[in-house]
């Protein structure tokens, strides 16, 4: 844990069923009188889309919309989605759905007020100006997305996923509903799920973790592990919808602050080059980052193992560290998300793990973050084990 650090939260938080009926409100505090309205297909299906352009025009706020964001979305996308809220002349931007669509949205918002293109500020602290206002309603429980600096898009040349990393993505406010996630289909909640999950062990095992990282991370397994299984199998059940829009909220406050490690290096390549969901690719990968990852630091494996609920007052301390590999194993199988890279069916094999490694070596915040030293060598066998 470091010993002396600086902890960001910027959003304002509003939480709680029935929050989004609070957005025209809330869009009008911030100056809006025409709004970018950024989501995807699942999200304008459900319904959601048109619920929010409805309580925005109550408020008597222009709407344009954009929903063509895709799963894994492109750089392209947020091109399209800056350039729309620039021709449009909208004066504030609000993301709506997964963590896909809010990284659109809050790229959308500075390529808005920015000259060059998304590909031109991946990276860290290259957006040169602000850009518009913006307000981030998650649909999902996972991503966090509504609380970080942060949007990650894809590239088709080289191919591969990089985020855009800097301070001007930060969304004025996020508005959590989890009335809202009661739509989500069971697969979406249990890889969104293991997504949160993987956030909030990887902030609390992170070189740059903090006291008040940890307390948050704690929390936030201890509210997923209690809470997922509920809510992929009765989706309805609001208290269970509930306690994961916070776990996950917890998570992503935890991840802004102290980072995330070598799991979602290593997640990476299956997004960037095999187009794997991101919180799919974050679940296969943790239980085996964390095995890797146990002998830095027993104690907090042990925690994390108690958070999950698994009994280690008694067993050695060895042992109780192991328990929160066993706990999230347990997890991932009884909530049906792949374990195995061969089950994600996209003919990854042997032969491609130095593409991957590759890839997966060039993700070097994570692999910073991460407590024990990743070589290439590591990162083979990992993809080894996981295959």
């Amino acid at each position: 844990m470091k010993e002396s650090f600086t902890f960001k939260i910027i959003p304002e938080i509003i939480f709680g069923r029935g929050a989004v009926e609070k957005i025209g409100q809330e869009a009008g505090k911030r100056g809006a009188s025409k709004v970018l309205l950024v989501s995807d297909e699942g999200v304008a299906k459900a319904g959601l889309l048109e619920k929010v352009r409805q309580l925005l025009l109550k408020d008597k706020l222009e709407v344009v919309i954009f929903d063509k964001v895709e799963p894994e979305p492109w750089v392209e996308t947020a091109d399209e989605a800056g350039e729309m809220a620039r021709q449009e002349d909208c004066n504030l931007v609000i993301g709506m759905g997964g963590g896909s669509a809010m990284d659109v949205a809050k790229a959308a918002s500075v390529l808005a007020t920015n000259e060059a293109k998304a590909s031109h500020y991946q990276g860290l602290d290259k957006v040169p100006e602000p850009g518009l206002p913006k307000i981030m309603i998650p649909t999902t429980a996972g991503t966090g997305s509504e609380v970080t600096f942060t949007a990650v898009l894809s590239n088709k040349k080289p191919k591969g996923k990089g985020g855009i990393n800097s301070p001007y993505l930060f969304p004025q406010l996020a508005i959590l509903d989890p009335l809202l996630t009661l739509s989500m289909p069971s697969l979406v909640t249990a890889s969104t799920g293991m997504d949160a999950l993987t956030h909030a062990i990887e902030a609390y095992t992170s070189l740059q973790a903090t006291l008040i990282t940890d307390a948050l991370s704690l929390k936030a397994i201890e509210l997923i592990a209690r809470n997922l299984r509920q809510a992929v199998a009765d989706g309805q059940n609001a208290d269970a919808r509930e306690n994961m829009l916070m776990g996950s909220l917890l998570a992503g406050i935890a991840l802004a602050n102290a980072g995330v490690t070598a799991a979602h290096a290593l997640a990476y390549p299956l997004g960037g080059l095999y187009r794997i969901g991101h919180g799919v690719a974050n679940g296969l990968m943790l239980p085996y980052i964390m095995e890797f990852n146990l002998q830095s630091s027993l104690e907090k494996f042990a925690k994390i193992a108690e958070a999950m609920g698994e009994e280690v007052k008694n067993l050695p301390l060895e042992e109780a560290g192991k328990r929160s590999v066993v706990a999230v194993n347990r997890l991932s199988e009884e909530i049906k998300v792949p374990r195995k890279i061969r089950e994600l069916n996209v003919g990854i094999t042997e032969s491609d793990f130095p593409e991957m490694t590759t890839s997966a070596m060039k993700v070097t915040r994570p692999l910073e973050n991460n407590p024990r030293r990743l070589t290439e060598e590591d990162t083979k066998a990992i993809y080894k084990l996981a295959l």
